[in-house]
């Protein structure tokens, strides 16, 4: 089955919403002499930015073709959790994806396996396209615990998937990013990054069957450049990056896409 790569950025606590701005308008520019024949074979394009540069970038986004996601959500619809910002609210803002349990949300802000599987199945029932991070610390690589940690963190939430047969978890898409690679300069080989792809997939299949795993993205995420990213797109179980510091940067990004480009 072909799947449609995702090339999608994660700006993490980073640009106010004037240069949240500046960027889409510097990546419409770039990309406005495609032609519509060539923009075919570019990757699906994504922009995860800080909650309070959300409203009034989907538009500007859109001028690229450039999609818009939240880095975070709570899991109640609402309610007494200051601080935090609902599925209705993101999607208010023109979101169509959100990420989830980010390695940093899972160390700094304590975040476990079952409640990012929560909100997995929140934002898949509220029409929302989850992007799950799994990965691994450099602790456990050393161990050979990589297998082991990166299955119980998928697990957690395909067990919370498979008591929902009406949601639509063809929709999933789950980022490997190995915790000792990320912002470090250091990356996984993309023969190690292919066989955790290919795990996750394999375990998708057991888990929900053919047909959702066939559908499932699997991203690479970890000091992604534009110049290392054609070579882990170039492997059969990875479908595209989630980009943090690389995608910063507008030139950057598209030439991301560019060298993402079938």
């Amino acid at each position: 089955m072909a799947r449609t790569r995702l090339l999608a950025g994660n700006w993490k606590m980073h640009k106010t919403r004037t240069e949240t701005v500046e960027f889409a308008e510097k990546l419409a520019h770039l990309s406005s002499g495609m032609t519509t024949e060539k923009a075919k074979g570019y990757p699906e394009l994504l922009v995860c930015a800080t909650f309070t540069a959300l409203p009034g970038l989907m538009e500007p986004l859109q001028k690229s073709n450039t999609g818009l996601g939240a880095q975070n959500m709570h899991e109640a619809d609402h309610g007494a959790y200051t601080g935090e910002v609902s599925v209705a609210m993101i999607k208010e803002l023109g979101c169509t994806y959100v990420i989830l349990g980010h390695s940093e949300r899972r160390m700094y802000f304590a975040e476990s396996d079952a409640a990012v599987a929560k909100k997995t199945l929140v934002a898949l029932d509220h029409q929302l396209t989850p992007i799950v991070c799994v990965g691994e610390s450099l602790e456990e690589r050393e161990n050979g615990d990589t297998s082991k940690r990166i299955a119980a963190q998928v697990g957690a939430v395909l067990d919370v998937l498979k008591t929902r047969q009406d949601v639509v978890s063809e929709r999933l898409v789950i980022a490997y990013e190995p915790i000792w690679a990320i912002g470090t300069g250091r990356t996984a080989s993309k023969e190690d990054a292919e066989v955790v792809a290919k795990a996750i997939r394999e375990q998708v299949k057991a888990e929900l069957g053919d047909h959702v795993a066939d559908a499932v993205r699997v991203l690479y995420g970890g000091s992604v450049k534009p110049e290392n990213i054609a070579d882990f797109l170039s492997e059969a179980d990875i479908d595209g990056a989630l980009v943090g510091g690389a995608s910063l940067e507008a030139e950057s990004f598209f030439r991301m896409a560019q060298n993402s480009a079938l």
